[in-house]
């Protein structure tokens, strides 16, 4: 999942044992829950290894903030912020993610959660306890491209999340970062079909790779031949990002 950039806010790390899930919190931020002014929880680790992936540092590094820190922090933080957002890596595949989301909405705050969809029974739990508000959901790429993108087999997960989250009725998104060399406006015609197939009505996000980020694989120079395609469908809005 890719970490967006946030020039209102700074990193707290509090460094402790390497059993502890979240990698940093961000305090504030206005750009990551629309409309609303909240804080980043992101969570180490991640099932897939997206060549894009421009947290490395997060995928693969070692966590620093134990959940008993990340609620001190929230509760300093009560009638401050609107909303909480769960990031990463992928915060889903955490031990007792559940039980932190809990704690989290009883202290009234709006949750969002970005994922990559591969922990469907984990949403499943989150959406029948109605622990969360918001959903980010990222569509890496059709089958046919999903684990040369991703290096993981975790399409059929990722659309069983899709399934759910249409079925729940709550408001969600569907986003997909692009570089030029692994997904063309082909591909992208694909993607968006497959959605309507799958009858997702709401907003597609189509985020830019960002030239020169230090990414988890070398790659090269991205255009953003995209912008000119007519990508806009009567039941899906496109935006682009980045």
């Amino acid at each position: 999942m890719e970490k967006k950039e946030n020039t209102n806010s700074e990193l707290i790390s509090v460094k402790e044992n390497v059993s502890n899930p979240i990698y940093s919190i961000t305090p504030f931020t206005l750009l990551d829950y629309a409309h609303k002014s909240a804080c980043i929880l992101w969570f180490t680790g991640c099932n897939m290894r997206c060549l894009y992936c421009y947290n490395p540092e997060i995928v693969l590094g070692k966590g620093t903030i134990s959940f008993e820190k990340a609620l001190t922090f929230l509760h300093s933080r009560k009638n401050l912020l609107d909303a909480v957002v769960f990031s990463g890596g992928e915060c889903l595949l955490h031990k007792n993610s559940i039980q932190l989301i809990t704690e989290v909405k009883k202290m009234g705050f709006l949750v969002k959660i970005d994922t990559n969809g591969s922990r469907p029974e984990v949403l499943q739990q989150l959406l029948e306890n109605q622990l969360i508000d918001y959903v980010a959901l990222d569509f890496k790429a059709m089958p046919a491209h999903f684990e040369k993108i991703t290096q993981s087999n975790l399409f059929l997960p990722f659309e069983k999340s899709l399934h759910l989250l249409l079925e729940s009725g709550l408001r969600f998104e569907v986003r997909t970062t692009v570089h030029s060399d692994l997904i063309d406006q082909n591909h992208m015609k694909a993607m968006i079909q497959y959605l309507e197939q799958q009858n997702y009505q709401g907003n597609y996000y189509i985020q830019h790779f960002v030239n020169g980020a230090n990414t988890l694989k070398k790659l090269g120079y991205s255009v953003r031949e995209l912008e000119k395609e007519n990508l806009f469908t009567g039941r899906i809005k496109v935006h682009f990002r980045g």
